[in-house]
């Protein structure tokens, strides 16, 4: 029987939300040379799994406790977040990525009570960075961050190091490993590339090197 993690995966290769290229990488903004794109947000054009999600996340967040507030992070993650915040009939904020240069100047939109008890949404963890600026943004403003729930991580090292070092719970409905079973299992890669696909997973940079 297929979980959850395993079936959103191979929802996510099917609409291309996540595309694998492990003999003719991509390029990040970064610069890093990588075989992996993802673009959640296509999961907003397809309803069924738009829907699929939302009860996913739905399930998941009673796993970190009672939450007062869902917190989106932009932009990619306030989509996800206001569904959610539907679902479960919340109230919901989004974090910038930093404030706005007129108005109010507003990082945080919303209404947010000190001593809120906020979970924050992403679309995807890769260094965690985006997340941990968010939570820090709410913990400055006198919210309580309950933790981070994500659709998909690449899983690296860097980001659970991020996460554990700033004593912030993560959940997410799918990962990387999860991803490239289901990716073997549908013949979209072959074990050969799973082989290479799992290298980089181990260490990006060096990948990214040799991919040059």
């Amino acid at each position: 029987m297929s979980t959850v993690a395993s079936l959103i995966a191979a929802k996510l290769l099917k609409i291309k939300a996540i595309k694998l290229s492990p003999t003719k990488p991509f390029t990040w903004a970064s610069g890093l040379k990588s075989p992996i794109y993802c673009d959640n947000r296509i999961t907003l054009s397809h309803p069924e799994i738009r829907d699929f999600i939302k009860q996913s996340l739905n399930d998941k967040l009673w796993a970190f406790g009672e939450a007062d507030v869902i917190a989106g992070v932009a932009t990619a993650g306030i989509p996800h977040g206001a569904l959610l915040a539907d679902a479960a009939g919340k109230p919901f904020i989004y974090v910038r990525s930093k404030s706005k240069a007129h108005g109010r100047q507003n990082k945080i939109e919303g209404e947010l009570k000190p001593g809120a008890r906020v979970l924050v949404i992403e679309d995807l963890i890769s260094t965690g960075m985006s997340s941990i600026a968010a939570c820090a943004a709410l913990r400055d403003a006198g919210a309580e961050v309950i933790g981070v729930l994500a659709l998909f991580t690449y899983g690296l090292d860097k980001s659970k190091q991020v996460f554990n070092n700033n004593k912030i719970p993560l959940e997410t409905l799918t990962n990387y490993r999860v991803l490239l079973d289901e990716a073997e299992l549908s013949n979209y890669i072959t074990a050969e590339e799973k082989s290479l696909l799992e290298d980089w997973n181990k260490d990006p940079e060096a990948w990214s090197k040799k991919a040059q």
